[in-house]
């Protein structure tokens, strides 16, 4: 299975150093999977505006190709003034409402207050519903607290829920194995 790992900022490092280090943990559970990190600072964006996918710069096509080709998800996202990233909330909007269907998605998510969890719960879960996803019940969110000022990771409890979301990422994978997927159709 192709997994996706989807930095969905432009800026800042710690949503990537999560990524990696979720990356180690399902690696170290199953070799199974072909793991892709992306980072969207490494594409040029443009605003989703109706016009139709070809009229869209490459960068854009190729993320769109990404997304469709890929078997399952994990969205790394900072919490940015309450909500998440515009850049990220545009990268969903460009997909078609079948991409992420019945495909295993888990959450990691950082940001300066504790509260700001609840962007997960009230802004990005609603979204990934819609696309139908299988949105694993265990997300990681961390606060600045939780990083040396190298961004490393310190604190063994979100090493261990890190572990945790893998563990159970990799098992809904195995479950998406059996459920259908509709074809996506552009036209």
């Amino acid at each position: 299975m192709k997994i996706l790992l989807v930095d969905g900022t432009i800026i800042g490092t710690k949503t990537s150093v999560i990524l990696e280090k979720v990356k180690d943990y399902i690696e170290e559970i199953s070799t199974e999977h072909t793991l892709e990190i992306i980072r969207f600072a490494n594409y040029e964006h443009q605003f989703v505006d109706g016009r139709p996918m070809d009229q869209y710069n490459d960068d854009m096509k190729l993320l769109v190709s990404k997304f469709e080709q890929a078997d399952g998800y994990i969205i790394a996202t900072p919490i940015f003034q309450g909500s998440i990233p515009g850049v990220l909330k545009n990268a969903f909007d460009f997909l078609h409402p079948k991409t992420m269907r019945y495909k295993p998605v888990s959450i990691v998510a950082n940001g300066g207050t504790y509260q700001h969890h609840l962007v997960i719960e009230n802004q990005l879960k609603p979204i990934l519903d819609y696309f139908r996803c299988l949105v694993t019940p265990n997300y990681v969110y961390t606060h600045s607290s939780h990083f040396d000022t190298n961004n490393v990771i310190v604190d063994e409890d979100v090493h261990n829920r890190l572990r945790e979301l893998a563990r159970v990422f990799v098992q809904y994978a195995e479950m998406s194995k059996g459920l259908c997927k509709e074809p996506i159709d552009t036209h």
